[in-house]
């Protein structure tokens, strides 16, 4: 539009049809004036929301290829790897007892006495018979409680709760709106402390928000019928340590889901634009 201006512009300078130019020059600004004032006409309630995860804390079972894979680098090693100092050692030793066997003096008495390689193998091993190792699954897994952050520990874990958007209860981040004079990050914190309470320990991934989503309240639910939506910025941040509390008057409904469990409890353009940063290899 501002190249036709600028058109028209030189156009009236250079004295070609100056009262045709005059009058579209005249319309095209009443016409853009308009479309202004008609786009800052319509407000937007603006929002934080916190994608508060819970990383991983043990590795995934191995799939068929990457066992073959970790296998494979075994043998290289095994063929192509130097002597570790203990398996030097143990030579050592071998030869310092046929040493012994043959020699006929006791010269070698003080080295006898100390703990050779081979002893520390079989304390190893004997180490190892009588360690347990610990199960894979916890006890929040063999109950399903979908509340608990010691659920599924290969994977990672996102915190949904339930909000009531218009009549309807959804499954969302947690979120609230913004007050005046905060920054988007600090309606975020703030979200997450009145959410969660104060004993919930988490780390914001920095000051910009990580995704975007809006969606237009429907006309009997809105309050304000100036404010058409409401556009929605995500703010990622890990959990370090601490668990959710709600006050019995709250009575929140919330669950630590994983990334397959989303597809089923988050709306579908919602999930989409979650997934958006959602960095793994579990998103679909």
């Amino acid at each position: 539009m501002f190249k036709l201006l600028r058109l028209f512009k030189s156009l009236q300078n250079q004295m070609v049809f100056p009262n045709y130019t005059s009058k579209v020059l005249t319309e095209c600004y009443q016409n853009n004036a308009f479309c202004i004032a008609a786009n800052t006409s319509e407000k937007w309630d603006l929002l934080s929301a916190v994608s508060l995860e819970r990383k991983p804390i043990i590795t995934k079972n191995l799939n068929d290829m990457e066992q073959k894979f970790i296998k494979l680098l075994s043998e290289i090693e095994y063929e192509r790897s130097h002597k570790s100092d203990h398996e030097v050692r143990k030579e050592k030793d071998k030869v310092k007892v046929q040493q012994l066997k043959s020699a006929k003096n006791t010269d070698f008495e003080g080295e006898v006495i100390q703990q050779t390689a081979q002893d520390l193998e079989d304390l190893y091993k004997d180490e190892l018979k009588h360690f347990k190792f610990s199960d894979r699954k916890t006890e929040a897994d063999y109950k399903n409680d979908l509340k608990s952050v010691n659920r599924v520990l290969d994977q990672s874990l996102l915190l949904l709760i339930k909000q009531k958007i218009g009549n309807k209860m959804y499954w969302t981040l947690p979120q609230g709106i913004n007050l005046e004079g905060e920054t988007m990050r600090q309606t975020a914190e703030r979200v997450l402390k009145e959410c969660c309470g104060g004993s919930l320990n988490a780390k914001f991934l920095g000051n910009a928000p990580c995704g975007f989503y809006k969606y237009k309240y429907p006309k009997k639910c809105s309050k304000d019928d100036s404010i058409i939506g409401a556009k929605i910025f995500f703010f990622k941040a890990q959990l370090i340590s601490g668990v959710p509390e709600f006050s019995n008057q709250q009575k929140i409904e919330y669950q630590w889901a994983t990334r397959s469990e989303l597809n089923t409890m988050l709306q579908k353009d919602y999930k989409r634009s979650v997934s958006l940063f959602l960095v793994d290899n579990e998103t679909e």
